[in-house]
């Protein structure tokens, strides 16, 4: 491999798969760095990986779908749409009114829908809170809301909540009960 490490295409292709299947889609080093326990950690290139690997047509379709699934969950906004079930991406952020281009052209009128509660849109927009459906709300603000709270056995029996949002990027994040009541993203 570009890293420097030996592996056999059979080896390199079921740890490729392992990765997808845990959902990465970056394929990186397994092999430990000489004389340390850390891993390499080396990305490998995809270009690298399908030519070492020998992957069939049908493994080379199921890693190339799976990774671009897998990378456009990472950098994209993106859901299926309640009317069409085609990806529709959200161009603004702050606005939970999202309008499906699909739909908008196969109904003859302007389909939009909450991309909070993934129902066709009521109410005035733009808006970031909620539309006027009655049960939109918000389902990591529920979680948080309804999360127990769990003692922390390190840390003089201290308690706190089971589950935080991450104030970076607004992804919630479980405490696996060991340590602080500290969480990292």
């Amino acid at each position: 491999m570009s890293c420097g490490h030996a592996v056999t295409p059979q080896s390199l292709t079921a740890w490729c798969r392992s990765l997808l299947d845990q959902g990465q889609h970056k394929f990186l080093c397994p092999a430990l760095k000489e004389g340390t326990l850390q891993r390499c950690n080396a990305e490998w290139p995809y270009a690298e990986v399908r030519r070492l690997a020998v992957l069939t047509q049908e493994e080379q379709s199921h890693f190339e779908e799976t990774m671009a699934v897998l990378a456009a969950a990472e950098y994209c906004e993106h859901k299926t749409c309640p009317g069409c079930q085609t990806f529709v991406e959200r161009a603004d952020i702050t606005n939970l009114c999202v309008m499906c281009t699909i739909c908008t052209a196969e109904k003859g009128r302007t389909f939009q829908f909450c991309w909070q509660c993934m129902k066709e849109w009521k109410g005035p927009g733009p808006r970031s809170d909620r539309c006027d459906n009655p049960d939109c709300t918000n389902p990591d603000i529920e979680k948080l809301a309804k999360c127990r709270y769990i003692t922390l056995p390190e840390v003089n029996s201290v308690s706190c909540p089971s589950m935080r949002a991450c104030p970076t990027c607004g992804n919630l994040v479980e405490h696996d009960t060991t340590g602080c009541k500290n969480v990292i993203c």
